[in-house]
């Protein structure tokens, strides 16, 4: 008799298989959280194996393992970083995306007509996440990144998200940015609900949006929704850029700008007006 059939005589239900197969689902859990976990800055053994609650050395081995695999990289002394592999996929995802390869083109065609930083972004619950950036000429780099997440109300970008949202949760969000605001000293104060719904109310009727430095002190920038074939908000462009080179004059000249380059990849998305 082989040992495949022993084994399934001395195990006719399966279970041997249906536990092995849980071990791997939670193995592959750990390693997806041990990723999870270095992106954050969690980098030493100690500081992931408590996030994990796992022991050092069940720890250690899953570090082991990714590292081998390329999806961490390991510092002597220092401790671990995402490797290449993880690079990798982030490109091949954001490549496979139809959203961000229609928009490439016409965001990099709008950074050179304003020489300043253009941003793609699409919500994700009380935030936007940055899909696309391009960096502007003037010489001024920002500090936003690809995969990046903001507050949906006190960014231009995010604030073009919400056009596309009833006014109760424009509300609901505003107070997350509150909630946000108070748990952090640097960031700017955040508009009383009335004025920023005023504000919001504006902005809806012209469908463009514009961020005073109310997300980060000394940027300023003008965003507009794209829609989809459907007429939803699919996702947002903005252009940003230092307040000396955005004074409020300027971002009305801007705006416009904006405007049709998300109008124009809305139609790529077979939206129509």
């Amino acid at each position: 008799m082989s040992a495949k059939a022993r084994s399934a005589q001395d195990d006719p239900a399966g279970t041997g298989a249906a536990v092995s197969s849980a071990a791997g689902t939670q193995t592959l859990l750990r390693g997806l959280k041990v990723l999870e976990c270095v992106a954050a800055g969690t980098q030493d053994v100690q500081g992931i194996a408590e996030r994990l609650g796992t022991p050092r050395s069940t720890t250690h081995r899953i570090l082991s393992s990714l590292v081998a695999a390329k999806y961490l990289h390991h510092l002597p002394h220092k401790g671990y970083l995402l490797g290449p592999m993880p690079i990798y996929l982030g490109h091949r995802a954001l490549e496979q995306r139809p959203l961000v390869a229609m928009a490439q083109p016409h965001c990099e065609a709008l950074s050179r007509q304003t020489g300043d930083t253009v941003h793609l972004g699409v919500m994700d619950g009380a935030e936007v996440v940055y899909l696309l950036k391009i960096s502007g000429t003037r010489g001024f780099e920002m500090r936003s990144r690809v995969g990046q997440r903001m507050p949906l109300a006190t960014t231009g970008i995010g604030k073009a998200l919400m056009l596309g949202l009833p006014e109760p949760r424009w509300r609901e969000l505003h107070e997350s940015a509150l909630a946000l605001n108070a748990r952090s000293r640097d960031r700017p104060p955040a508009l009383p609900w009335e004025p920023y719904a005023e504000r919001m109310r504006a902005y809806r009727a012209r469908g463009v949006v514009f961020d005073l430095e109310e997300n980060e002190v000394g940027i300023r920038c003008a965003g507009a929704p794209v829609h989809d074939r459907g007429g939803r908000v699919a996702a947002a462009i903005s252009v940003a850029s230092a307040a000396p080179f955005m004074p409020e004059e300027r971002l009305e000249e801007v705006a416009p700008l904006v405007r049709a380059t998300a109008d124009a990849v809305a139609r790529e998305l077979g939206w129509t007006e």
